[in-house]
């Protein structure tokens, strides 16, 4: 299988009985990765999407040369070239079970956020910038920083809303606070933020009371809140709505949405057909999660009466976001153990490092959803999405 990925750099692999196999280009090894034992070897044969993730986190598979990150680079860029048949038939199979794994009713969906984002605060700060923003960054320059790209992202997306002061605004899927602080901050709007995080609920409460801005952070689903608002944000909330449930997430963003409004829905999407979650992610990570094709989203939006007035593909952005959040994790890995444990701290590196080369080298991107419900709600240009860099 790794002969068939791999044509170069030469990888070495040492096998349960001490034998060594190498695969690719060289006269000497790149990396090295040794296998422990042998249900581990015919479990990467079987499942390698799920298996490789659990072997690494569980120590039974160790890279003894080279880095997690450059292997896996290596790796899914030679899957995203050749994608081997029994993978795509695992996909599909997955793909027809998808919705049962999706269930995202209220009480699954409040366990499924709970399971990620209300690990402690504290380990998210060690990676993330200042102001915890959890989703992909807006890099205008190479040179730009993370702390920089977050503000600038924030910025390109309050730009898209065309917010004004006195509007009232919804950011579903709030997080700790920091878009909707931001808005209230920079443009004079009354922001409700609304979570099912009670560990994310907190923070921002102690952050809006500090600001003593206009924002109201609430531990609500979406498909419960009752007001009506002038632009409705969205940041990273989507891709956990579960692909049974597009229609219900648009039908109520259509119901917020005043008549002039206009809502702003940022999503880690797919430039393929639609798909299945990949299995490490799913089990480990981020269970009920879904990333889609843009045609499962705007199948749905129509549907509803949405009118899609702009669309932005953002490409390779969330690559340098999740390598600046690899790279702070990494320097500071030893205080995630002393948070939690070795195994947690593995299964971390290899989340980070496997998202960061499927964004560079597979099928994921990000989508920019505009929506409004009328034609006439924004100029006819996009001049007034301008922000000086």
């Amino acid at each position: 299988m790794l002969s068939r990925l791999v044509k170069e750099p030469r990888i070495d692999v040492v096998f349960p009985d001490g034998s060594l196999q190498s695969v690719g280009k060289g006269s000497t090894p790149t990396f090295r990765m040794r296998i422990a034992d042998r249900p581990t070897e015919l479990q990467l044969a079987l499942d390698p999407e799920l298996a490789l993730g659990e072997a690494v986190m569980e120590g039974r598979v160790v890279v003894e040369r080279g880095s997690l990150y450059d292997l896996l680079d290596v790796l899914v860029a030679g899957v995203a070239r050749n994608r081997p048949t029994a993978w795509r038939a695992l996909a599909t199979l997955r793909t027809s079970v998808r919705r049962f794994q999706q269930h995202n009713t209220l009480g699954w969906a409040r366990r499924n956020v709970a399971h990620h984002y209300d690990l402690k605060s504290e380990f998210f700060r060690l990676f993330l910038d200042e102001d915890m923003q959890y989703s992909c960054a807006y890099f205008p320059t190479p040179q730009t920083s993370l702390a920089e790209a977050q503000i600038a992202k924030k910025r390109h997306i309050m730009a898209k809303l065309a917010i004004r002061p006195g509007h009232e605004v919804l950011d579903i899927g709030s997080g700790w606070g920091g878009l909707g602080l931001t808005i209230a901050r920079e443009t004079g709007a009354n922001v409700t933020g609304v979570t099912l995080s009670q560990e994310q609920l907190a923070v921002a409460k102690e952050r809006a009371a500090a600001a003593g801005l206009p924002v109201d952070f609430r531990l609500q689903d979406y498909r419960d809140v009752p007001e009506r608002f002038d632009r409705i944000v969205s940041v990273g909330m989507f891709e956990h709505v579960g692909v049974g449930y597009y229609r219900t997430f648009f039908r109520k963003v259509a119901e917020l949405l005043k008549e002039d409004g206009v809502a702003l829905i940022h999503t880690i999407g797919r430039c393929s057909p639609p798909g299945a979650t990949n299995p490490f992610i799913a089990k480990y990570i981020f269970p009920g999660g879904y990333i889609p094709a843009m045609s499962e989203v705007t199948a749905a939006i129509e549907h509803e009466g949405l009118i899609i007035s702009d669309v932005e593909v953002l490409r390779l952005h969330y690559a340098e976001t999740l390598k600046a959040w690899r790279e702070r994790f990494l320097a500071r890995r030893t205080e995630a153990v002393a948070m939690y444990d070795e195994r947690f701290a593995r299964m971390w590196e290899f989340y980070l490092a496997a998202s960061e080369a499927s964004f560079r080298h597979d099928d994921l991107v990000v989508f920019q959803f505009q929506l409004t419900k009328r034609l006439d709600t924004l100029p006819m240009t996009r001049g007034y999405m301008e922000q000086p860099q």
